[in-house]
């Protein structure tokens, strides 16, 4: 699988997380048909980009026991596929599955990354080795991605130096991956931060593509979602309801809104493919199968200004 053919470096790429990510920190989560339907419906909408879920014990993250139910889903609406992995036997579990890519996670901080998977930063870039060589040998060959935690700032440890982030991504990228994202995982970034960040990385990219992921714990993320599509970034995540949080990392709070990011993306002039009144309508489901969750969001307060027509 070409990674250039699956990102076109000519378009914008919204990656919903809703389904890994924003289920994270939830009290309930929707059932399996729902989560089907979930899928479906925003597919319909335009959305060609979903995390299925995490390879992780069900016993202990039950609210992924159907993952590979959603890869299914996700394959039938004729999207893509991404399954979060953090261990050896995640990764296999996830080639068995037949999901189009993996993606792994590395902390920026040490602390973080004992906190939240229980081993070294050098051991989570090792997984990431382990699931390349699982790509290279698998008849579908999936993508291998891996997401760079913390990598604005660390609510354990404060602030991440940018040479830090640096090393790692040139780890990863050695390590074989096809794709690094950035994540300010609990919104300390600021739009210049986002843009130098990218900038600096880019670099050792090369022709490989970058994405970030981003928070709003402060009320930055729309801000630095355009910071990081001043700087070339053309694949972003985002939520659903803008749903999400990492639940070892204090403080944490909801992905950027899928709605709202789309909508900026628009007004910013790059053309989504996205039907945002069918985006919104999706809610929905959210609303009816996890009632207790507060669901975010500007475009669904407020609807399309009158006259609105999409960057086309």
């Amino acid at each position: 699988m070409n990674v250039n053919e699956v990102y076109p470096p000519d378009r914008v790429a919204l990656r919903e997380v809703g389904l890994r990510d924003g289920l994270q920190l939830v009290g309930s989560w929707p059932g399996t048909a729902a989560k089907g339907e979930w899928v479906r419906r925003e597919g319909a909408a335009g959305v060609r980009w979903f995390e299925t879920g995490s390879f992780l014990p069900a016993g202990t993250f039950p609210q992924f026991a159907d993952v590979r139910q959603v890869v299914d889903a996700v394959r039938d609406a004729g999207a893509h596929g991404i399954g979060l992995v953090l261990n050896e036997r995640g990764a296999e579990a996830a080639i068995a599955s037949g999901v189009p890519e993996l993606a792994c996670v590395v902390s920026a901080t040490e602390t973080h990354s004992r906190a939240n998977v229980r081993r070294s930063v050098a051991e989570s870039i090792a997984v990431a080795a382990h699931a390349c060589a699982l790509r290279d040998a698998a008849p579908h060959r999936p993508l291998v991605s891996a997401t760079i935690g913390m990598s604005l700032g660390c609510s354990m440890t404060g602030t991440v130096a940018a040479a830090d982030v640096l090393s790692i991504a040139e780890r990863l990228f050695h390590a074989g991956v096809d794709l690094v994202t950035l994540a300010d995982t609990v919104g300390y970034a600021g739009p210049a931060e986002v843009g130098a960040l990218v900038r600096a990385v880019r670099p050792i990219a090369g022709s490989r593509p970058l994405a970030v992921h981003l928070h709003d714990t402060r009320g930055l993320g729309l801000a630095n979602a355009a910071a990081a599509l001043d700087a070339g970034i053309r694949i972003l995540d985002a939520s659903l309801g803008g749903l999400g949080g990492c639940p070892f990392a204090p403080g944490a709070t909801g992905n950027i809104v899928m709605e709202d990011l789309a909508f900026l993306c628009e007004k910013q002039g790059f053309a989504t493919g996205i039907d945002l009144e069918a985006l919104c309508a999706t809610r929905a489901i959210l609303a009816d199968e996890m009632p207790n969750e507060r669901l975010h969001g500007g475009l669904a307060r407020s609807g399309l200004p009158l006259g609105f027509s999409g960057a086309g």
